[in-house]
């Protein structure tokens, strides 16, 4: 399985991606640089890490949806390729228009750095196959705008569509119905905000996030 891992000026999480992708396919990921044009060839899985992009200058995301790199993302994505975009990741993905909504200042206004507790409402599509539906799982959170808001209309079309994929099963940033991430229509293009990344090892007492790419693993082999 061929990974790539996007790195943004700001990026906090990449190396913690790709010891993840590393840990589950075996192989190093590429770290493609956000001024690169091109993806690697044949490239399996993209992965958008959290982190600080541009310094979250202007708002969270933005700059780096400019970046040329989310061009090529943003190809692959209708390609059918998986793009997994988690906390800055997944304010990119809402910022360069793969997902809906956006992430906003916690609704407490304070940043939120501690392990959850998450539903599984997906369990079907290509990230969370490894996961039962309804199963609760702890998954680590660090962000400060990670309350997901859309209008009335686009969380219900979500619902409908069985596209989020996670819900908090507590207040954690006053997120619109509780929504921890979402999937596009086509269900390749994963956002959230938990870090699965930082839960795949049982000796550091977590592996709740690892079944995410395991899961993609079985499907992609």
């Amino acid at each position: 399985m061929k990974t790539a891992v996007i790195v943004f000026p700001g990026s906090n999480c990449d190396r913690d991606m790709a010891v993840a992708l590393e840990a589950v396919t075996g192989v190093k990921p590429a770290m493609v640089w956000h001024g690169d044009n091109d993806l690697p060839a044949g490239v399996d899985l993209i992965a958008l890490p959290g982190g600080f992009s541009y310094g979250d200058y202007l708002r969270c995301g933005a700059i780096a949806a400019r970046s040329p790199i989310v061009r090529a993302v943003a190809d692959a994505a209708t390609r059918g390729v998986p793009v997994l975009g988690v906390c800055n990741g997944f304010q990119v993905l809402t910022e360069i228009g793969l997902l809906p909504g956006a992430l906003m200042r916690n609704s407490d206004l304070n940043f939120v750095c501690r392990d959850v507790k998450l539903s599984v409402a997906n369990a079907r599509a290509t990230f969370t196959r490894g996961y039962e539906h309804g199963e609760v799982i702890t998954v680590p959170v660090a962000h400060h705008d990670g309350n997901y808001f859309a209008d009335e209309d686009t969380l219900d079309r979500l619902e409908d569509d069985d596209r989020v994929a996670f819900r908090y099963n507590e207040h954690v940033n006053g997120a619109a119905r509780h929504i921890a991430g979402v999937l596009n229509a086509k269900g390749n293009v994963l956002g959230m905000m938990p870090h699965p990344e930082r839960a795949i090892e049982a000796a550091h007492g977590n592996d709740d996030g690892r079944r995410l790419f395991e899961g993609l693993l079985s499907v992609v082999a």
